[in-house]
């Protein structure tokens, strides 16, 4: 805070005292002149209350110069100091930058000491103190500016940490899969703009922020680690990853141990993380990448494991009746004959043998299964039985 050495004498508080009021009017001018982000607000109502915010600042000089122990001098320098702060914060939440602020201090800063050292020598200010006045002119308008800017890194700060804050309540509500109209208020609350729809992403930490250099900015991140998921691994929801973007996506995660979900609504995105989850689970490419949306099948068959080993024990009960070396090989004939729906050429292509060997493996395995080969539920259950293995 700025100390002066000089005791102005009392004629010419008094006169710049008198000058205040042309002081303030001709600085406001020269800020709205200089600085065009300022022309539009300073007009009308807003342009009288900045005026009086330029005069009380000078009043506060006034109260500041006028005792040899500066800030000291009386409360309304502290509230000049205050509302300074406060004016850098309005100026963030207006979205603002300091560049406007800071051109209006420096041309204030100017005309102030233009105007205040004129009125100082008319009232009899010796000329050898001229130098410290307009020292402690330039030394207070820069502790007020510094206090704006105080105020608007303050308020960037909160309002960034507020806001991060609740999108990570959104994200939370999102995987929770919570209704609809508290999705659509969450994301209201931290001015979030829903995408058409959401696809979960599971990575490793160090992935993700690699990644989301190269995401939409929409792009929401958890705030902790995520319950029942291995700590060194995070989900990121990507906004509208469908279509030509979901190769544009693919792109960025080509060389990581990512697995993406598919594309759902923005308030289903639960759907899309379950689902990503899932082919976690199976490992289906631990070296690389994985697009769920390629690997549906596994995701069918080893949706429940247990499930999958019953119905298998049961449709190949029958081939428990021969022996190991000639069940690997009926099991083999009978998963062609499936997939080949008959062929006997085509199947007996695929397994390297005579057709005559098909044939022959199919007389067996018409023993001990019966008329059950022509059942299409027991074709059903043998497809899906075979076509994990």
């Amino acid at each position: 805070m700025p100390e002066t050495t000089i005791r102005l004498p009392s004629a010419v508080l008094d006169q710049l005292r008198l000058q205040l009021p042309g002081v303030s009017e001709q600085v406001l001018a020269a800020v709205v002149a200089a600085v065009p982000d300022y022309a539009d607000p300073f007009r009308g109502r807003m342009g009288r209350n900045i005026e009086t915010a330029i005069r009380v600042a000078l009043e506060g000089f006034i109260d500041l110069s006028s005792s040899p122990k500066g800030m000291a001098a009386g409360s309304q320098v502290q509230f000049v100091y205050d509302a300074a702060y406060e004016l850098g914060r309005g100026e963030a939440r207006s979205g603002r930058s300091m560049d406007a602020l800071a051109s209006a201090y420096r041309v204030g800063a100017r005309t102030a000491w233009r105007d205040m050292s004129n009125a100082a020598v008319k009232a009899g200010m010796p000329a050898g103190d001229l130098a410290q006045f307009a020292e402690l002119v330039f030394a207070y308008i820069d502790e007020l500016s510094d206090a704006s800017v105080r105020g608007h890194v303050d308020e960037l700060a909160s309002t960034g940490r507020l806001r991060q804050r609740r999108l990570e309540r959104l994200f939370g509500k999102l995987l929770d899969g919570e209704p609809e109209d508290a999705l659509v208020s969450a994301a209201e609350r931290a001015d979030w703009e829903p995408p058409k729809t959401l696809t979960a992403v599971i990575l490793t930490e160090v992935e993700s922020r690699q990644a989301l250099t190269l995401l939409d900015e929409r792009t929401l991140l958890p705030g902790e680690d995520i319950n029942g998921l291995d700590p060194q691994l995070t989900v990121l929801l990507v906004p509208d990853a469908g279509g030509r973007s979901r190769a544009a996506l693919k792109r960025v995660l080509r060389d990581t141990t990512a697995v993406v979900g598919p594309v759902r609504p923005w308030t289903a995105a639960r759907a899309s993380y379950e689902r990503a989850l899932q082919a976690l689970g199976l490992e289906l490419a631990p070296a690389g990448m994985v697009d769920t949306d390629a690997h549906l099948v596994e995701l069918v068959l080893g949706s429940d494991p247990e499930a999958m080993a019953d119905l298998r024990a049961r449709v190949l009960a029958p081939l428990q009746k021969v022996s190991p070396t000639s069940r690997e090989k009926l099991t083999d004939t009978l998963r062609a004959w499936l997939m080949y729906h008959g062929r006997r050429e085509d199947i007996a292509a695929a397994l390297f043998v005579h057709p005559q060997t098909v044939r022959y493996r199919m007389g067996q395995l018409r023993e001990l299964y019966g008329d059950k080969l022509t059942d299409p539920r027991t074709v059903l259950e043998l497809t899906v039985a075979l076509a994990g293995r």
